[in-house]
This record gives C-alpha cells, sequence and structure tokens, in this order.
C-alpha cells in the first residue's frame, strides 16, 4: 500500500476516464436505437407500396440493405467500447492493489456471484447485452431483403 497522493489522484482519473467511456457508449447506443427506428419505419412504410411501384421496391432493398451495415457499425462500436472499458477497468483495478480499499476488485467479485440461485450461469454483462440488439435488428433487415427479393 502506498500513501503517495498521485496514486489517488491517478485512480480518481481512471475511474473518471471509464465512466466517460461509458456515457459515451450510451449516447452512441441511444443514436443508433433512434436511427434504426426510424429506419425500421421506412422500411414498414414502403413495405405498403405495391408491386407495381418499382422505386419503392428499390428503396425496400436500399433501406434494410443500409440498416445491415448501421448495425454492423454500431456492433463493432460497442466491441471497441467493450475492450477500451476493459483496458480501463484492468488499470483501475491494478491501480487498486496500491489503495486500502480495492471497490472495483470488490464489485466485480459480488457481480460473479448469482443473487438469484440457479437462474443464471454468471452475471450477463452490459455489453453483452447490447451487442443483441444490432444483431436483431440485422435479423430483422434481413428478412425484409427475402421478402422483397421473393416478391420481385
Amino acid at each position: 500500500m502506498t500513501d503517495d497522493p498521485r496514486v489517488l489522484e491517478l485512480y480518481k482519473l481512471a475511474v473518471e476516464m471509464a465512466d466517460r467511456v461509458s456515457a459515451r457508449r450510451t449516447a452512441a447506443n441511444a443514436f443508433f436505437a433512434t436511427l434504426h427506428g426510424g429506419l425500421a419505419a421506412a422500411v414498414g412504410i414502403l413495405g405498403q407500396a405495391t408491386s407495381r411501384e418499382v422505386k419503392a421496391s428499390v428503396y425496400l432493398l436500399v433501406a434494410p440493405i443500409a440498416g445491415l451495415a448501421l448495425s454492423a457499425a454500431w456492433f463493432l462500436l460497442l466491441r471497441s467500447y467493450r475492450d477500451l472499458n476493459k483496458a480501463k477497468f484492468n488499470v483501475i483495478t491494478e491501480i487498486e492493489r496500491e489503495l486500502p480499499l480495492q471497490i472495483f476488485a470488490k464489485e466485480w467479485e459480488q457481480l460473479k456471484k448469482d443473487p438469484v440461485e440457479g437462474w443464471r450461469g454468471r452475471y450477463a454483462e452490459q455489453g453483452t447485452v447490447e451487442r443483441v440488439i444490432p444483431a436483431v435488428f440485422s435479423v430483422l433487415y434481413a428478412a425484409a431483403i427475402v421478402r422483397v427479393l421473393f416478391s420481385l
């Protein structure tokens, strides 16, 4: 354990930086969710067009293809944020070894425990859960593409 005040200041800075990354990730999730909501609504509206409207059919292909690209970008961005946060929390827990109390290490230890016996095998990390959403949108967009291709 160290009495060096610089270690505590570096710890505070590391925690603040990790919090900022989490806030940016939340903002990115809101941005992509809004974008996908609008795009999905557009696909639904275009899907109401009759088969005679060739122009609408083209947009019915372009919109879900764009949605797939956006879903991939969202997924990769989430993975990047997860990797960045993982590195930051590794540094934080390393600094904590020099402090009298290891808050993040103890928190993680508690999260590994199953609060409801037999309900789940482990803690479902936010990064794991939130990456399901772009995958669901991808499946929906792929289904829209298949539907359009079979209706042409």
